[in-house]
């Protein structure tokens, strides 16, 4: 018997990995290094209880006001991760998408992105959505230009297919680690239904057994939409 979801879309902001490598005396981008593996077993542990849709909160456009050192170390374990999770992705039949401002990134940057989303185009049975130089309000501004242009009535409907997720559900449950209680500019749209979930387990150290506790702590949830 499947071990199947009830959720379709889950997301998930992953913090905590600057503080998990400061409590190990260790570089902060081990930290982020760490936090890359973490993230490929929870897409494991996704496909495995068939949820379609994981959005994860990778790089904020206020993260650009790190020290270059920083950024520079965060784009290059990015570059690395985009590699990694293009071939265990297509292992495990999932597409990857990308949301947010991808052009402030460098060429080559870009061009992995654009050379993984092309590779794994065709495999269906999930994807994985990683926002990157991603901010709420800025997508919504974004979106507003856009319907600016296209002359169109501004609807809710209308609205939201100018957003970046346009393509995919909103997600039932957002998952923040790493002990901070807020959304952060994560999905402000999208996230209007959206259960929370909160944990003070840091990043790196998130796994399918704390998966678990988070989806069945969102099954005892009653969720009515202001009904």
């Amino acid at each position: 018997m499947k071990d199947k979801s009830s959720i379709t879309h889950l997301a998930i902001i992953l913090d905590g990995n600057r503080r998990w490598a400061k409590r190990r005396n260790l570089p902060v981008y081990k930290g982020h290094e760490a936090g890359v593996l973490a993230l490929e077993k929870i897409v494991r542990a996704c496909g495995k209880k068939e949820i379609k849709y994981l959005t994860v909160y990778g790089f904020s456009i206020e993260n650009w006001g790190r020290t270059k050192i920083e950024v520079s170390n965060l784009i290059r374990v990015m570059e690395d991760a985009i590699r990694k999770y293009t071939d265990m992705l297509d292992r495990e039949g999932w597409r990857m998408r990308f949301i947010g401002r991808n052009k402030d990134f460098p060429k080559s940057t870009q061009s992995l992105m654009s050379k993984s989303t092309a590779q794994l185009s065709k495999n269906i049975k999930g994807t994985l959505i990683l926002a990157l130089s991603y901010g709420g309000r800025d997508e919504i501004l974004r979106a507003i230009e856009k319907l600016k242009q296209s002359k169109s009535k501004i609807i809710e409907k209308q609205f939201g297919e100018m957003l970046d997720t346009r393509d995919y559900p909103d997600p039932e449950l957002i998952i923040r680690t790493g002990g901070r209680k807020r959304l952060s500019n994560f999905l402000p749209w999208q996230s209007v239904y959206s259960e929370l979930y909160f944990t003070g387990m840091l990043w790196p150290d998130f796994n399918s057994t704390a998966l678990n506790r988070a989806l069945k702590d969102y099954d005892k949830r009653q969720r009515n939409f202001g009904k």
